[in-house]
């Protein structure tokens, strides 16, 4: 029979936070991705934009649409901007995330390793005992053929 682990509870705990820390790292990855994603769809729209805006202008464009076309871009400047911003927290938070996870992940570790020595330890003591029943066992046999035998 091999005894439990003393810390088997524990390492239970610290298991489910790592997975609970996985799961907070991959919703902060999703996050950065969706803001990441938005913000390269709004730069993306700028430069088709300004484009369209430098194919008209060579055509000829009225006062009043170059007007819109400043506007349109200042609001688009100031959404960019914004997004800036989101990215850089969103990228800050999953920064963290990751060494929070890289954290829990090391002290699950030690924690498995712990259980494993306590495992090799016990399967020793498991072993020693057995080879010194047999040892025992053999003796008994020599000491009852000697006696036998006479």
């Amino acid at each position: 029979m091999i005894r439990s682990f003393k810390l088997d509870k524990l390492l239970t705990i610290k298991e489910k936070e790592k997975e609970k820390a996985l799961s907070e790292y991959n919703e902060a990855v999703k996050r950065f991705e969706e803001v990441a994603e938005k913000l390269y769809h709004l730069l993306k729209q700028k430069e088709d934009y300004e484009e369209m805006y430098k194919q008209k202008m060579s055509e000829g464009l009225a006062i009043q649409d170059i007007r819109h076309f400043r506007q349109f871009v200042t609001n688009l400047e100031r959404t960019i901007s914004h997004y800036q911003q989101l990215v850089i927290q969103a990228r800050e938070h999953m920064f963290f995330k990751q060494t929070k996870l890289t954290e829990v992940t090391i002290e699950v570790k030690k924690y498995e390793k712990m259980k494993e020595k306590h495992e090799e330890a016990v399967q020793k003591a498991i072993q020693t005992a057995e080879n010194r029943w047999m040892d025992e066992v053999s003796l008994q046999q020599f000491v009852h053929r000697k006696n036998w035998v006479r």
